[in-house]
């Protein structure tokens, strides 16, 4: 791997653990760049080429694996999950959550039952692919 190869790596690796970090935060596209040090263009088509996906779909997954997590694990209800993981609108949340899962928050609450299984395995077995679910 060359030398600009790895720097490049290493910039979209810095914007993705920022996107990780303050998931629920606002974050846009020009703040992302600047993290990574490279223009909104370029770090839009390199990220997509790192990492399979947008950076706005990355950090839409990234927000809906958290929801996931609070939707079996708590009480709290699922608008108050949806501005907790950093959505504007609990439509947009369960349009999104429905895009990346395959059901609603609500059905998929109500089809989680708690995992009496390791974190990690769990944690990977539940991690939302990104394609839509087929029916």
């Amino acid at each position: 791997m060359s030398r600009a190869t790895e720097e490049t790596n290493r910039r979209m690796l810095r914007a993705r653990d920022a996107m990780d970090r303050a998931y629920a935060q606002p974050l846009d596209v020009p703040a992302l760049a600047r993290i990574a040090h490279v223009s909104q263009a370029h770090f839009t088509r390199t990220f997509r080429a790192t990492f399979g996906e947008t950076p706005h779909r990355y950090l839409q997954r990234r927000r809906v694996e958290r929801a996931m997590f609070l939707l079996r694990e708590t009480d709290r209800s699922v608008t108050d999950i949806c501005f907790q993981v950093g959505f504007g609108s609990p439509g947009t949340f369960s349009r999104t959550f429905r895009d990346i899962v395959g059901r609603s928050p609500r059905a998929y609450r109500k089809e989680a039952a708690p995992m009496g299984v390791p974190t990690c395995f769990t944690m990977a077995w539940t991690r939302p692919s990104g394609r839509p679910a087929a029916d």
